[in-house]
């Protein structure tokens, strides 16, 4: 129960962190939200381990837990580098990715559909990460696939965010089948570029993106 907990309490306080409820370099007080979630201390710590792992929190040794918003040069930098990393993965996973693999990404887009059907977006944001993590995988390069995962933790909490715009699961989902598409024609360039603008925030998501992120930073 204890890592469901840390889980639960982690993305609340995310969403908690990314409203402006605990501005940038604001100290988390762990007895405090101990008390606040009726947990132990346990599952706090885990979830500050967890916020700390996609960089929204920093620990400080003997001074605590501090908010740390990422500014919007920093985080379109990383989505730029998130977005070349994968397009690697894409064009990689043209030439190995197996048939049986192509079918296990056909089915985690099914499960995408159903929530794009619900508007579920946490729904939609946990099947999505299982597609992403099966392409880095599909690259046949361990070394590549670490680097994707570490970036990709990073980069969690606001890939989830500028799923909320209007119509963008929709989107999102139409992205998906043109990158299977891609990998299933063997289609390198086409792999790439579909993944490519399917993760770099650009346009419109970028607009939405710093929108959102702005009563956390005033």
């Amino acid at each position: 129960m204890e890592p469901k907990r840390a889980e639960i309490i982690a993305e609340t306080l995310e969403g908690m962190i990314l409203d402006g409820t605990f501005a940038d370099g604001a100290r988390l007080d762990e007895v405090q939200l101990a008390a606040r979630f009726e947990v132990s201390r346990t599952p706090i710590r885990e979830a500050f381990q967890r916020l700390a792992l996609s960089g929204l929190v920093e620990q400080i040794p003997r001074r605590g837990v501090f908010v740390r918003q990422p500014g919007p040069v920093e985080l379109i930098e990383m989505f730029e580098v998130m977005a070349g990393m994968e397009a690697i993965c894409a064009r990689l996973a043209a030439r190995r990715i197996s048939d049986m693999a192509l079918e296990e990404m056909r089915a985690v887009n099914a499960a995408c559909q159903e929530a794009v059907l619900a508007g579920d977006t946490d729904l939609y944001y946990r099947e999505n990460e299982r597609f992403h993590h099966m392409l880095y995988r599909q690259s046949g390069n361990g070394f590549l696939e670490q680097e994707c995962l570490r970036l990709h933790r990073r980069l969690k909490p606001f890939r989830r965010l500028q799923l909320r715009l209007r119509g963008r699961l929709r989107q999102s989902m139409a992205e998906h089948e043109a990158v299977v598409d891609a990998l299933a024609a063997g289609d390198e360039d086409r792999a790439a570029v579909a993944i490519h603008a399917h993760v770099a925030v650009q346009g419109e998501k970028f607009h939405h993106l710093m929108a959102s992120l702005k009563p956390a930073a005033e």
